[in-house]
């Protein structure tokens, strides 16, 4: 059984709003559950790192392709 992952498109909004909206999402979210990120920023690729290292959540990829940034986050 694959676990649905929610999406959270925040293309086009400035740092810190992807980090923010992400952490509002998660906040929302039971242990477990995951969250996929979508975003333009690129201070978005440091944030999301430091982000997971400080809050315990994982980060269990991230991605870019054409100036698009993909990260995908597990709730702690």
């Amino acid at each position: 059984m694959t676990a649905s992952i929610r999406q959270l498109d925040t293309c086009g909004l400035a740092c810190p709003l992807p980090l923010l909206k992400a952490k509002q999402a998660l906040n929302s979210m039971a242990c477990g559950e995951r969250l996929q990120v979508t975003a333009t920023d690129q201070g978005s690729w440091r944030d999301f790192q430091v982000f997971a290292n400080h809050s315990g959540h994982k980060l269990l990829k991230r991605q870019e392709i054409d100036g698009i940034y993909y990260y995908w986050l597990e709730k702690n």
